[in-house]
């Protein structure tokens, strides 16, 4: 009998949680990551040789919209999983209670890849978001719905990690902060943070950060002008600092037009790195300029962001984020999820939000995911 059910040789090993960063074996064992060493002498009844790749703790995309079928911006959850090595899945807000349970039969409990939601505080969540119709779901009080919130919200503590609201003239109309008071309520109510949304004001980037509780994330934290992180001097506004003082996380959920290269430039010159990257993939944005998670992390890789940090940024800081230790991380015990990364040298052309093109000499691609302690993708 073997002593692993799979180990992966050859590979360079990044876990930031860890402390890990050099060439390194991992196996796994009874869906579990078992042992993490420059060499393991064990048997397994599968051994890969991944050598030349990098070997990350399970990749989480923090904000992506996985409801295929359901909505008009879903797309397929293993597909999308498969193809950008990632292996849990944060849905944020694409239903609400009042069609959360449709999500959970068709979408999340036939999935391989894990997938976890912040619930929308609109009764059925974004409802009208394509390329011929958009409309802001929290334009439209009547449809807020904080008491199923709470109890869809209390029914599912292990899918349902947070609740989400999308704040700004797109999105909340002239409501403003409105939308916020029902939201925070029941993140209260139910012992969940929040991940808000902040396009165009109304609200102010400043009215929303003084607002939020420690844990709570701000998604879309590097977008355009107007609405950004920044003073007209360049300078990272006061607000934004005393949030991150305390404990409000930031993450840049990328999506159609909702991150600024600019911005990024800015924000990082000023020591101000993102607590958390995401894609905020969707229909609308797949085919560009998001892509991908692995796309959005090599973005900063081009930055000048090191290698260490974009890793973890999508693995340690994002379990945090959704209070699941066992993400995020390649200890001994924990969840057996990893992926299998490829760092291309050359020259590569990336896309903001706004359509700015800029140049990148490093980009991550997917060469397999472990997935419960076995492989689930390879390539």
């Amino acid at each position: 009998m073997a002593d692993y059910d799979l180990i992966l040789r050859g590979g360079h090993v990044i876990d930031p949680g860890q402390g890990v960063d050099g060439k390194s074996e991992v196996a796994f064992a009874d869906g579990k990551v078992a042992e993490v060493a420059a060499s393991i002498s064990g048997t397994a009844e599968r051994t890969e040789d991944v050598s030349g790749c990098l070997i990350t703790p399970g990749l989480i995309d923090l904000h992506t919209h996985v409801y295929w079928g359901g909505t008009s911006i879903g797309i397929a959850a293993d597909d999308y999983a498969r193809s950008s090595a990632v292996t849990t899945l944060v849905d944020t807000g694409s239903t609400g209670p009042g069609n959360f349970a449709g999500f959970q039969h068709h979408v999340i409990n036939q999935a391989e890849a894990r997938i976890l939601v912040y619930l929308h505080i609109s009764h059925a969540g974004i409802f009208a978001f394509s390329n011929r119709v958009m409309v802001g779901e929290s334009e439209e009080m009547r449809l807020m719905d904080p008491l199923t919130a709470l109890e869809v919200a209390k029914a599912n503590p292990e899918t349902i990690i947070g609740i989400k609201v999308r704040l700004g003239a797109w999105t909340s109309g002239i409501h403003g902060l409105a939308p916020l008071e029902f939201a925070m309520q029941v993140a209260e109510q139910a012992g969940l943070p929040l991940m808000v949304h902040i396009d165009d004001p109304p609200p102010s980037y400043d009215e929303v950060v003084s607002r939020l509780r420690p844990g709570d994330v701000l998604t879309h934290c590097f977008r355009p002008f107007p609405n950004t992180p920044l003073t007209g001097t360049g300078d990272v506004r006061p607000a934004v600092l005393e949030a991150r003082r305390c404990g409000v996380i930031f993450d840049i959920g990328h999506g159609m037009s909702s991150f600024s290269v600019e911005v990024a430039r800015q924000m990082l010159a000023n020591g101000f790195w993102p607590d958390t990257i995401s894609s905020d993939v969707h229909t609308l944005c797949i085919e560009g300029p998001a892509f991908d998670l692995l796309t959005t992390l090599s973005k900063f890789l081009s930055l000048g962001m090191p290698l260490p940090e974009v890793i973890r940024a999508a693995t340690q800081n994002a379990a945090a984020a959704v209070q699941r230790p066992e993400l995020g991380t390649l200890a001994p015990g924990t969840v057996g999820d990893a992926s299998i990364l490829r760092l291309q040298e050359g020259k590569f052309t990336f896309e903001d939000g706004d359509k700015e093109t800029f140049e990148g000499t490093q980009k991550l691609t997917a060469a397999g995911t472990v997935l419960g302690g076995r492989i689930w993708q390879l390539t």
